[in-house]
This record gives structure tokens, C-alpha cells and sequence, in this order.
């Protein structure tokens, strides 16, 4: 059974890595994919070529994630070309991890704009039209620093928090019009950047966790897919942590 036949998702950083895995799980469950990363290149173009021979509709776009007017203008193609906005992943997001003694004001401005920001760009963007057909799901990639906070992480940590509260905020203004927001805190997801990880610092990382071990973009995409579906249609505000208990 396909959850999301007919139906559209916007999903935000998608050219890799956890965005390319949800991507292409609610594209095998019949949603018709509009993706973005910062540049449509060949990584982007294999994405899109995934999608499409899942039978869907799809479609990559190049995307400043954090620049307000390109992404109005952005969502505004995106709805003329599919002709609906029913899902919005936003998942887009970097890292400049360092202590605060040693963090710039680049580093921190450069990841409050594209992990934050980029979310009320997007929301804001899509808004209107979720508003106009009286439903849709938004759902934002937070993470449990965003919780839990992380020596070394500040920026990235609050980011991740500021996008939690944004979430509840969210799921509170446009609960009436049947439009859920719901935010997802992955633990420690075994990706390519983690896979370079050394082996003893991903057995420490494994050891902390009460499922013995990382989780997996599939693990974040299935949840993503619970919260973009029919199946969550009473669940929103919610911070779902995706970390095999890590967090509790």
C-alpha cells in the first residue's frame, strides 16, 4: 500500500546523505518529489533520475536554502510545476563544529542562517498554499543536541533548538487549518560524514547508546514518512528523537 499517492513533498538538502534516503522512501510510497540542494549537479541529477524511475514525479532545483527571496520564488515554481505542496521536509543543514572560545562569527552566522532560517524560509513559503488547500504536513529535521545540547556544538545546538520551537509554534498557528508541524531529532546517524569516523570513536559513540548501535538514514526516512502520511493525521508539535534511546 502506497501512503502518499498523488501527493507532492518538497524535500529540502536532498542531492545525499538523510535527505536523499526520505526523498526517495516517500517517492517508493507514491509522492511526487520536488528537491533542492545548493547546487543541481551530478550528485542532484542521479537523485532526480531515482525518483523518476520510481514511477513519480520529480524534480531537482538548485537552492540557497537560507535566502529569503529565492526561496518564495523557488516554492512558488515548484507549486506551478506540480501543482500542489502537501508535504515539506526540511531537512537542509551544515555544520562548523569548534569550541565557543574559538568560534567565529562567520561559523555562527553561517549556521543559524542555513539551518534555522531556512526553515522559516521554507515554512513561510509553503504556508500559503497548505493554507489555501486546508492541509498539509511540515515536517523539520532537528537533532538531540537540539535537545540535549553538545560541548563544541553551540551553533549547531542552537539551531537545532531554535528549530524545535519554531515547530511548536508552528503546529499552534496552522493546527485549525488541518496543517500539522512536527520536528525529528536523530541521535547518531551512520552517514558518510560519520563513517569516517575512527573505529573507536564510533564504538564509544555505539556504547552510550542503549541499542548498542548507530542508526541509519532508512531509520530517519521511515519516521519521516510516519509523520508526512494519513497514519500521524493526529499527531503534531511533536519532537519525535530517532536515536535508539540515547535521548529519553
Amino acid at each position: 500500500m502506497k501512503l502518499l499517492e498523488g501527493k507532492t513533498a518538497i524535500v529540502t538538502g536532498a542531492a545525499r546523505g538523510i535527505g536523499k534516503t526520505i526523498a526517495l522512501k516517500l517517492a517508493e510510497h507514491g509522492a511526487n518529489i520536488a528537491f533542492t540542494d545548493l547546487e543541481y549537479n551530478d550528485a542532484a541529477k542521479e537523485v532526480e533520475k531515482q525518483l523518476q524511475d520510481l514511477g513519480v514525479k520529480a524534480k531537482g532545483y538548485a537552492s540557497d536554502a537560507s535566502k529569503y527571496e529565492e526561496t518564495q520564488n523557488l516554492v512558488d515554481e515548484i507549486q506551478k510545476e506540480f501543482g500542489s505542496i502537501d508535504v515539506l521536509v526540511n531537512n537542509a543543514g551544515i555544520t562548523q563544529d569548534t569550541l565557543l572560545m574559538r568560534m567565529t562569527e562567520q561559523q555562527w552566522d553561517a549556521v543559524i542562517s542555513v539551518n534555522l532560517k531556512s526553515v522559516f524560509n521554507f515554512t513561510k513559503a509553503a504556508q500559503k498554499y497548505m493554507l489555501k488547500q486546508k492541509s498539509g504536513s511540515i515536517i523539520n529535521m532537528s537533532s538531540v543536541v537540539g535537545v540535549s545540547g553538545n560541548a563544541g556544538q553551540s551553533n549547531y545546538s542552537a539551531s537545532k533548538a531554535g528549530i524545535i520551537g519554531f515547530t511548536k509554534s508552528i503546529a499552534k498557528e496552522l493546527g485549525s487549518r488541518n496543517i500539522r508541524s512536527n520536528a525529528i531529532a536523530p541521535g547518531f546517524i551512520i552517514t558518510e560524514m560519520t563513517a569516517k569516523l575512527p573505529e573507536d570513536v564510533r564504538k564509544t559513540w555505539e556504547q552510550q547508546i542503549p541499542l548498542r548501535r548507530g542508526g541509519t538514514p532508512e531509520d530517519v526516512a521511515n519516521t519521516t514518512l510516519f509523520l508526512a502520511s494519513d497514519l500521524s493525521t493526529y499527531v503534531s508539535g511533536q519532537v519525535i528523537n530517532v536515536c535508539g534511546g540515547m535521548q529519553t
